[in-house]
Formats: structure tokens, C-alpha cells, sequence
């Protein structure tokens, strides 16, 4: 290489560093991505004839009249040397007599902060404390009749406001024999980031939309479990306060905190909502010496009740060692915002920030906003709460003030008491609405309010299913042998079962007695009552004036008559004296299967118990699909559903929605979309096209019911969660659905059995009806689950419990009558006629049918 190529080459290095060097001081002298650089910024030090520079480098113009911005007839400015006052605008004044505006030409429009400072400084010509006046702009009421007492050191009103027009006018109004004053004024760009549209309504829990179009004054900014942090420190020249002062019950409450630096803002999330000042400390349940827990951490802030507000959640998890560990409820004046809020999963990450919003209207607030984070019940990880900052913000009401019910315009806000008036009408329109809506999708079953009073049995019954046409019969046709104006066409020669006398059935109920009332529905109320050979019996009574009448009357006996299942219950009896219409079932003395799970004050089910349930219920449908001539389709499946009998031996119940399933030639039964919300399968809901898969849907619902105990839904929870199908399959796609099992049973379930119950569960919920498994299927699952349940507990080996293997499909298929073995239709060489023979040979006819109760 000759010298003249080295020198060259030599060159060519020292550019490219150069280059390099130069490209890397450009970019790291550039702002970050994340920082703001206000258009509009206007600091107005009022009075003032110097130009102060405050400890955050800001610096205050003064507000002559020639500058353009002060617009007054008379004003006075006033000024001390010194006084105890975090800043130098504080220290002069402008005093009105009469109204004064100031006006601002805005760059752009959007969101801008409104800062006001007041203090009332001892001077020899006015005293500030006896001022009176109002601040406005030309669209907004800011302050209404405002007044700073003695008591008062000084004040700054903080204002977010989305200004839509040129101009940005301030007007001081003087109350009259009075006069305004202000120290200080700033009004500066926000980022359009800082307020969403979109925020989530507390009650109901839900969307709610246009908080863009919302004024808001800032009441509370807190850094939980930290010192003040200034204007210095914050990304947007804010303050944020130490959340000591509304910290209830302190004992039960930690700081912790940790190096802002570690604090990481991935893509999409921007330091401007909050500085890392505020992520790095937070408040965590403290120790209260116990070994579970189960408190709340309580802040209680002061606030005007006459207004909504926007609470604005800060978290950031920098208390956990490792993800999927801290999952905790968060409160809003004892309200449910956020269920088992799970940091892991909205950020993917440890010590990365996340804030929720929530909108929280007038009617539900009190003269106190509490906020409370505690233990998720039914978390196995680690049992803690944290809170990292929090936000208060007025919003502007209905006529644009955030202070007093009068609009710039002199109109009234709606306030608490004529709220509930037009709440009345409002309330009454929704209902109306809905009521139209329902009766055009759901046919509902008109139930009083106290229907699910005392053990809430209301659902024992099995309500019934019309049969052929030739059963609804004349007087004349079947004789005149009737007790009653109606025809006593379930005489019980029918198969029927036994008839009972008035007399009979008064006595078994004490006369009806109302504290013998264990269930009411729309058909009429249900009765405990004891017969005369000690045989416990819930006997239902017609309602003459139930919308039901005659005809469901006669419909339920048809369908009860053709039915006989060990986890069916069964129909004992009737009465038809004197216009009565009474049936006779067997008791079921645990009564529903949800009561056993939650709501009610009842020892919690094992895991073993759950499993024998979920198995008896399944085989109870698996009959119904495929027992029948042309199979059932039940439509109401739901643990209010599964009765419990005094062994716990689960049983379907209330037939009132069945229907027949579709022949092979149909495929489907189109018919009105008919059940219960939370179970109803999401396919028939739109096809309106009914098969057996429906059952087996809602079958899904209550699987998870069981596993979780928690209901199908719950609309007091957030968004996310109220839906206990789609809440519990995030969980399982997550491969952590054992965060959210029932705690009571959380210790004791082997992982395979629980596993093997998820899929099944699972499967069952497959958005199409064609991908979900038959009944006969999942109970297969569950009686694995089973197995290998039981094989856990006896101590077996894996290969011990592979060898168990699963329940043949004859077993699956195989049930009883009366504890007497029979084999459902189309297996075992046994047909419907024979297995009615067997029905028939045991006290009760067993027939082939049912159709669909109508008025239901």
C-alpha cells in the first residue's frame, strides 16, 4: 500500500469518527420523544414591576395594560417585600373593583392548564380576606362567590381545559360593595395525551365516553407513599402532594419505595401522565401480623359532593420478585373498580407504569371519596395491594361550572334533588325500552322481587313441557268425573302419580303457612310440608291470577309424567280440588347448587363433592339428549338449577325452557332465544338456531361456576371481569387458572384432576356448537377427573393412575331408577319402551316427549 492509500484511509477513519461523534452529540442533546414543549405559554406574575425567575427556572412576565393581556377601567397593584410563600409571584398583586378580564390569543387549541395563585397579603390598603368575587371564562365558571379567609396561607386553583377557540378569556367579578384580586396567572399547553376520550363508568361499570368535552379542576394530586414532589421534578411543572394526610388506619399501610431510574417506560407509555417520581414509591399492605390477611388500605378525601369526579389510579409494581405474583381488588367509596387487577399482564413487566380512569357521578358520593386496595380472595400468590399515585378531578356539570350550580349564563345545574325526579322518568323510559326490547328477544318468566327469598329454592321445581295435542282434552271426552271447574285429564290412572286431597296438603303446610314458603315463582309459591308418613315434599301451589294458569299447569304435569332419572327430580303428585292447582315434588333438602358455592353462609363443597355434582348434573342432561325418543333440549341450564338431595346427589330441575331436540333430518330447532344471561350460548343467541351443543354451552358456564365460585355474571365488577366465561378463559389461555379457584378448595385439588376439568370446561365453550363435545363426552372428562382425584389422595403413582384409565363409554351410558340400573335408549339392546316398562314397573310412567312451555 503506498502512502499516499494510507493517508487516505487515515482520513477516511478520522471523518467517519467524526461523523459518528457528531451524529451521537445531535442525538443526545435532542429531546426525548417523551418530553413537551408547551405552544401556548403564557406566566403572568400580576402587579408585578420586576421580572421574578422561580426555583424551577420558569419565568414570570408582569401584566401592564400595554402588554395586551389585562383589559381594565380600574386597578390597583399592591406588593410586600417578603413573606412565607413557596414563590415570588406571590408577593404582588392586582386588585378590581369592578369586572376585569384578561385575554389570551391561543397558538392551538386543546387542552391547556388554568393555574390561578391567590394569597392574601397583609397590606395597609385592602384586606384581601374580606374579597368576594367570581372568575369565569366566557364558557366556564371556575369560581363562584369565592372568598380566602384568615386562616389561609395562600392558594393555587388548578384548572385542565379543553379550549376550542381563539381567544381564552378570564373575567374577575367583584360580588357587590366588594372586589377581586389575583397574584398570579398561568395558562399553558397541555399534551392531548393527558385526557382521554374514554374513561370507565364505576356504577354501572362500563364505557363512558366524552371526557373531552369536560372542564376539570385538579382537587387531589398525591404521591402515594412518597414526599411532596414540586414543579421541578414533574414532567409537566406539576405538584404532587404526600398522600399522609388521608391515610386512614396507617398501621395497616407500608411505604415502599425504590431508585426512579429503575422505573421503564415501554412503547406507548409516556412519562407526561406521571414522572417516575411518583411509580417509584407507593403504599402496600402492611404487616398485620396475621397469616392471612384480609384488610383494606383506606384513603379518605374531602370532596364536594354536588359534582362527578375523574379518579385518575396510579400503579406500578415494584414490590413483586417475579411476575403473575400480585393480583388485589381496588374500591371506590366501597364500590368494586377493579377485581383482581393483575400488573403482570397490562404490562408485561415489573416497575413499568399503568393508570386506569374512572368516572364516578354525583349520586353515588357522599361529602368523603374513599379509595381502598386489599387482597384478591381468591389469589394463591402473594397476598398484597398496592397504590402508587393518585388523581382527583372535578369535572365541569351540566351548565360548564366547577363551582356553584349556576352557569355563566345564569342557568341551573341539575343537582341531588331534582336529580331524582328526573332519574324517576329516565328510569322509566330505560324500563320501558327494555321491557319492549325483551318481550322481542326474551320471552322472560315474570318472577316477584322476593322470589329468591329464604334458601332460594324457587328453582326445585320442574316446570313442564306441553305434550301431544290429544292430551288437552274436553270435559266431555274424558268424563265428568272432574274435582274442579277444569278437566281431570291427570287422573291417575296416567301414570300421574299419587292425587292428593286439599285437605291433605294443608295439613303437610301448617295451612300454607307463609314461614313454610321456601321458593316463590311465577307459577305461585312453593311449601315445605311433611306427609302424614314423615316423607318431606315441596309442594307448589298455582296462583289464580299468575299468567302461567291452566294451561303451564297442565303442560308441567305432561312433561313430569314422561320423565324418571336419578338426577332428574321427580314428580310425586297433584291436586285439582276446588279450582286448586297443586303438584308435589320430591324435597330436595340442600337445595341448589349455587348456594353451596357462594351468597350463602353454607360450609364450601370439597373439590371431590364438586366433582361427584358437576358428574351427577351431566349424566342428569346426558340422559335428557339421548334418553328420549327424540331427545330433550333443557335451555335453562344453571346451579340454580342442580339440586342437591340430602346425600348431595345433584339433580336437574325446572324444565320450563326445555324443548325437543331437533331429528337428524332438522339438525337444529329454529325457535325465539329463551335462558338465563351468562349461560346462554352465544351461537343460539345469534342463529336463534337451538341444538343440544346450547346445553352444553351453559354446561361450560357452570363448570367454571364450580371451580371458581363466583357467579356467571356480576356487573358490580369492571368491564373485563363481569362475564364469568370469558373472565375464566383468559385465565386458562394464560395457564393460570389456578389464580383464580375457589380458595377454599384451592390447596386440596390435584393438578391433573383440575386440568382435565378446565378442558372439558373449556371445550365446552368453543364458539361454534360444532366444535363443543357431547354431553356423554364431558361427562367421560369428569369422571376421569375424578379418577384421577381419588387416585391422588389414595397415593398412587402416575402409572398407577394412567393404568386406572378412564369410565367406558357403557359406564358413561349407564344409569338408574330408583337405584335400580337401566341403560338409556339405543344401548344395551334396551329401547324407550323398555326402560318405560322399568319406569312404569316402579310407580311412575316414563314416556318419551316434551314440548315447549309458551307464556314462559
Amino acid at each position: 500500500m503506498t502512502d499516499r492509500h494510507r493517508s487516505m484511509e487515515f482520513l477516511s477513519v478520522l471523518l467517519c469518527i467524526f461523523i459518528t461523534t457528531t451524529i451521537t452529540i445531535v442525538v443526545h442533546s435532542a429531546p426525548p420523544p417523551s418530553s413537551f414543549s408547551p405552544v401556548d405559554n403564557f406566566l403572568i406574575d400580576c402587579g408585578a414591576t420586576t421580572v421574578p425567575t422561580l426555583p424551577d427556572g420558569r419565568i414570570f412576565k408582569s401584566d401592564p395594560q400595554s402588554t395586551g393581556y389585562l383589559s381594565s377601567k380600574d386597578d390597583k397593584k399592591i406588593s410586600i417585600p417578603t413573606a412565607d410563600v413557596p414563590s415570588p409571584i406571590y408577593l404582588t398583586a392586582r386588585i378590581f373593583s369592578e369586572q376585569t378580564s384578561y385575554s389570551f390569543t391561543m397558538s392551538r387549541p386543546g387542552w391547556h392548564w388554568i393555574r390561578l395563585h391567590f394569597f392574601p397579603m397583609n397590606n395597609s390598603e385592602f384586606d384581601l380576606t374580606k374579597s368576594v368575587f367570581s372568575v369565569t371564562t366566557d364558557e366556564l365558571v371556575l369560581l363562584h362567590s369565592f372568598n380566602i379567609d384568615n386562616s389561609t396561607k395562600w392558594v393555587m386553583k388548578e384548572y385542565i381545559v379543553n379550549v376550542t377557540t381563539p381567544h381564552l378569556n378570564i373575567h374577575f367579578s367583584p360580588m357587590k360593595n366588594s372586589f377581586a384580586f389575583i397574584n398570579a396567572i398561568e395558562v399553558v399547553s397541555a399534551p392531548d395525551i393527558l385526557i382521554s376520550d374514554m374513561g370507565t363508568s364505576l356504577i354501572p361499570i362500563g364505557d363512558f365516553s366524552g371526557l373531552s368535552t369536560k372542564s376539570y379542576q385538579t382537587v387531589y394530586r398525591l404521591n402515594v407513599g412518597g414526599p411532596i414532589i414540586t414543579s421541578s421534578n414533574d414532567t409537566l411543572g406539576r405538584s404532587w402532594d404526600s398522600d399522609h394526610p388521608y391515610l386512614k388506619a396507617r398501621a395497616l399501610a407500608k411505604s415502599v419505595s425504590v431508585s426512579p431510574g429503575i422505573i421503564k417506560y415501554p412503547q406507548g407509555v409516556s412519562p407526561l401522565i406521571a414522572p417516575n417520581w411518583v411509580y417509584a414509591t407507593a403504599v402496600e399492605m402492611g404487616d398485620s401480623r396475621v397469616s392471612h390477611p384480609n384488610f383494606n388500605v383506606t384513603w379518605g378525601l374531602e370532596i364536594d359532593p354536588a359534582f362527578g369526579y375523574l379518579i385518575r389510579l396510579h400503579f406500578c409494581d415494584i414490590v413483586s420478585k417475579a411476575l403473575n405474583d400480585l393480583y388485589f381488588n381496588v374500591y371506590i367509596n366501597g364500590n368494586m373498580a377493579i377485581s383482581g387487577l393483575d400488573l403482570s399482564t397490562l404490562t408485561s413487566d415489573l416497575a413499568v407504569p399503568y393508570y386506569k380512569d374512572y368516572v364516578v357521578n354525583a349520586s353515588m358520593l357522599s361529602d368523603m371519596l374513599q379509595i381502598q386496595i386489599g387482597p384478591f380472595k381468591q389469589d394463591t400468590g402473594a397476598i398484597n395491594a398496592i397504590l402508587n399515585g393518585l388523581e382527583v378531578l372535578k369535572m365541569s356539570n351540566s351548565v360548564g361550572s366547577l363551582d356553584g350550580e349556576f352557569g355563566v349564563d345564569g342557568a341551573k345545574a341539575e343537582t341531588k334533588s331534582n336529580r331524582t325526579a328526573v332519574a324517576a322518568v329516565g328510569f322509566a323510559m330505560m324500563f320501558g325500552a327494555f321491557a319492549g326490547l325483551g318481550a322481542m328477544v326474551f320471552k322472560w318468566y315474570k318472577r316477584p322481587h322476593d322470589w329468591e327469598r329464604r334458601n332460594s329454592f324457587s328453582s326445585w321445581l320442574l316446570p313442564l313441557h306441553a305434550g301431544n295435542s290429544t292430551f288437552m282434552t274436553s270435559k266431555h271426552s274424558l268424563g265428568s268425573n272432574t274435582k274442579s271447574g277444569y278437566p281431570n285429564f291427570y287422573s291417575s290412572t296416567m301414570g300421574l302419580g299419587r292425587y292428593f286431597s286439599l285437605a291433605e296438603l294443608q295439613e303437610a303446610t301448617k295451612n300454607f303457612d307463609q314461614n313454610a314458603v321456601i321458593g316463590v315463582g311465577g307459577f305461585g309459591n312453593v311449601y315445605i310440608g311433611d306427609l302424614d308418613d314423615g316423607t318431606k315434599v315441596a309442594v307448589k301451589r298455582g296462583n289464580p291470577q299468575s299468567e302461567q294458569g291452566i294451561t303451564e299447569f297442565q303442560t308441567e304435569i305432561q312433561m313430569l309424567s314422561k320423565l324418571r332419572h336419578r338426577h332428574l327430580v321427580s314428580l310425586i303428585g297433584y291436586c285439582d280440588e276446588n279450582s286448586e292447582m297443586i303438584l308435589v315434588y320430591e324435597f330436595m333438602s340442600n337445595g341448589p347448587l349455587r348456594d353451596h358455592l357462594y351468597g350463602k353462609d353454607l360450609p364450601p363443597l370439597s373439590w371431590k363433592q364438586r366433582l361427584e355434582v358437576s358428574i351427577g348434573a351431566a349424566r342428569g342432561l346426558h340422559y335428557l339428549h339421548t334418553g328420549a325418543a327424540q331427545g330433550i333440549i333443557h335451555r335453562d341450564v344453571k346451579t340454580t338449577n342442580i339440586l342437591l338431595d340430602e346425600n348431595f346427589v345433584a339433580k336437574m330441575s325446572d324444565f320450563g325452557l326445555s324443548k325437543n331436540a331437533p331429528t337428524m333430518e332438522q339438525g337444529h330447532v329454529s325457535t325465539a332465544v329463551k335462558g338465563s344471561f351468562g349461560y346462554l350460548d352465544p351461537e343460539y343467541f345469534r342463529r336463534q338456531q337451538l341444538t343440544d351443543k346450547s346445553d352444553v354451552y351453559s354446561f361450560g358456564v357452570v363448570l367454571f361456576e364450580v371451580l371458581c365460585a363466583r357467579p356467571a355474571i356480576n356487573p358490580q365488577l369492571p368491564r373485563e371481569q363481569v362475564n364469568l366465561a370469558e373472565w375464566a378463559m383468559q385465565w386458562k389461555r394464560k395457564g393460570l387458572l389456578e389464580k383464580i379457584v375457589d380458595p377454599h378448595i384451592a390447596g386440596s385439588i390435584n393438578p391433573e384432576s383440575m386440568k382435565k376439568f378446565a378442558e372439558a370446561a373449556e371445550k365446552c365453550l368453543a364458539e361454534y356448537g360444532v366444535d363443543r363435545p357431547s354431553m356423554g363426552d364431558v361427562l367421560w372428562n369428569l369422571e376421569y377427573a375424578l379418577q384421577l382425584q381419588e387416585s391422588s389422595s389414595q397415593g398412587k403413582t402416575e402409572e398407577e393412575n394412567k393404568a386406572v384409565a378412564a369410565p367406558s363409554t357403557s359406564a358413561v351410558a349407564s344409569s338408574s331408577v330408583d337405584d335400580q340400573p337401566i341403560s338409556l335408549a339405543g344401548e344395551d339392546d334396551e329401547n324407550p319402551a323398555q326402560v318405560h316398562a322399568v319406569a312404569e314397573h316402579s310407580g311412575t310412567a316414563m314416556f318419551t316427549h316434551l314440548s315447549e312451555i309458551s307464556g314462559r
